[in-house]
């Protein structure tokens, strides 16, 4: 049975049955154990405000909405330096040196977001929001996609898993993407998006496109083979979906991959749509988004949760180019499918066939009838916009670096403790290390041992004794398109002095299946 679980199975099911122990480690979980305090301090703060500011009803219980009041921004002034604090200062900082980033004043910058913070209209623009529209865009531009000047839009949504599933949904509404077509998926990636395309309701035809461990200057890194990548050029490949920097591998995507595509799209297959979610790209220095090199043709999914330790407030965005190709492929449609989408929109309005995609996307995320009441919540823009600002006058990049450093020093310790060798750092994030268990015992132990192993066990009973003997979770990665023998070390939850710990419970486990099985070979087992 517990061959047949998938990875979250297994380690969920693990977990249940070592969650008591005290001295249980769970380094299979994605989730990071840092926040970002300063950007949810000025949260608080600015919604403390903000239900100060509500109009008295001369009711106790019951305050009414926020009205337009020209003395309120030397208020809320006053408010910060009574209230004095890092997310005081943060706060105050935004409105001065912040301006450049709002596209619009401070008094109508800080009204929308007081606003927006007590939460009590729906989201309108549905989106995304005035005020946070333009912080959010110059964050992708900093952090992402390298000051590019392309135009771009974006959709704000329930973090980067909400992104892919409205993106496939209106890829398949709108005929550019068909049951059957072919797309590529660069492998190893993330379990769950390997599985959307295979669900009844777009069942494609997948082809993966898998990355090679190599050796680059002495290090570590996972890379694709250039005849990988000319896979591309199959021109009935209609997209290609990447999550950079991967998730197991955590490695960046090489320029020279970079190049290649870039190649491919522009003599080979132009029509290609990119897909590529760069939740990781905050954790590598000079990150490059495969959206600036080719704006045109792809849409970009990017989620706040790791980088903020921000999970639970599932905040995301999609980008897309204002010039892309999803619009020119709906414009090319045959005349019976656009009479068929110009139906589907009317009710957003009387010429349908003039709707850009992402205004599709929003639609198509409330079922059309309901785009009313599209929109991310509010209360979650006011966040997004936060993180997006506290980054960007963060000039001397010292959360960047914290974070940064608080990973690799994690990955340096568990690399020391099981002899390995260090990964590339200028492509690597060290938010997760993916572990050739087998190839690491046939270095450590030699080649017998490790036909061994392949032939009387298998991951998941490593696994699961690891959890037993160990009290160490870990989560294979066969089904992220790995090797069946790979496991996935989050390097992100927990505590920096425990990962020396993890490399010894590895090796402790190792040395007691070793003994066994030379204990068995003397007995003639």
């Amino acid at each position: 049975m517990l061959e047949d679980l998938s990875s979250f199975e297994l380690n969920l099911l693990l977990e249940k049955k070592i969650q008591t122990e005290r001295k249980s480690l769970n380094a299979g979980r994605g989730n990071p154990n840092w926040t970002a305090p300063i950007p949810r301090e000025a949260f608080i703060l600015l919604t403390q405000f903000a239900l100060m500011e509500t109009t008295d009803m001369n009711h106790f219980l019951i305050r009414g909405m926020l009205e337009y009041d020209s003395t309120r921004y030397k208020r809320f002034q006053m408010f910060l330096e009574k209230n004095s604090g890092r997310g005081s200062l943060f706060l105050q900082q935004v409105l001065t040196d912040g301006v450049v980033y709002f596209g619009m004043n401070q008094q109508e910058w800080l009204d929308k977001m007081l606003d927006y913070s007590i939460g009590d209209n729906y989201p309108n623009p549905v989106r995304c929001l005035d005020a946070c529209e333009a912080p959010i865009k110059n964050y992708l531009r900093y952090e992402l996609f390298s000051g590019v000047d392309t135009a771009f839009d974006i959709f704000a949504v329930e973090g980067g898993t909400a992104g892919i599933c409205y993106l496939f949904d209106t890829l398949v509404n709108n005929f550019i993407l068909n049951k059957g077509d072919k797309i590529a998926l660069l492998v190893p990636s993330f379990a769950p998006y390997l599985e959307i395309p295979e669900l009844p309701q777009y069942d494609f035809d997948v082809l993966k496109i898998n990355a090679e461990q190599s050796i680059c200057d002495g290090n570590l890194s996972y890379q694709y083979p250039t005849h990988e990548i000319d896979k591309l050029k199959d021109k009935d490949v209609k997209a290609v979906f990447i999550v950079n920097p991967s998730n197991p591998t955590a490695n960046s995507m090489s320029q020279s991959t970079i190049r290649q595509i870039k190649e491919i799209v522009e003599k080979d297959n132009p029509n290609l749509m990119i897909l590529t979610d760069d939740v990781y790209g905050t954790f590598v220095s000079d990150f490059n988004s495969l959206f600036v090199e080719l704006p045109y043709n792809s849409a970009c999914i990017y989620s706040y949760s790791k980088y903020f330790g921000a999970t639970g407030w599932r905040v995301g965005t999609v980008a897309v180019a204002q010039e892309n190709i999803f619009d020119k492929l709906i414009s090319e449609l045959p005349s019976e499918q656009q009479r068929q989408l110009k139906l589907r929109y009317q009710s957003l309005n009387q010429k349908g066939d003039s709707i850009r995609f992402i205004d599709r996307m929003v639609a198509d995320s409330r079922d059309i009838a309901l785009n009313h009441a599209a929109g991310l919540s509010s209360v979650q823009q006011v966040m997004m916009t936060l993180f997006s600002l506290y980054s960007l006058l963060d000039t001397k990049d010292d959360y960047k670096t914290s974070v940064m450093n608080l990973c690799h020093e994690r990955e340096e310790r568990l690399f020391h403790s099981l002899g390995i060798k260090e990964e590339v750092e200028s492509l690597n994030t060290a938010y997760y290390f993916e572990f050739n268990f087998i190839d690491w015992i046939e270095s450590r132990y030699g080649l017998a041992f490790s036909k061994y192993l392949q032939s009387e066990w298998t991951i998941t009973k490593v696994l699961t004794r690891l959890a037993e003997k160990e009290k160490l979770l870990l989560l294979k990665t066969d089904d992220f398109g790995s090797d069946e023998w790979s496991i996935r070390i989050s390097l992100a939850n927990l505590e920096t002095e425990s990962y020396e710990e993890v490399g010894k419970r590895i090796i402790r486990l190792s040395e007691e299946i070793k003994k066994e099985w030379e204990k068995n070979k003397k007995v003639g087992i």
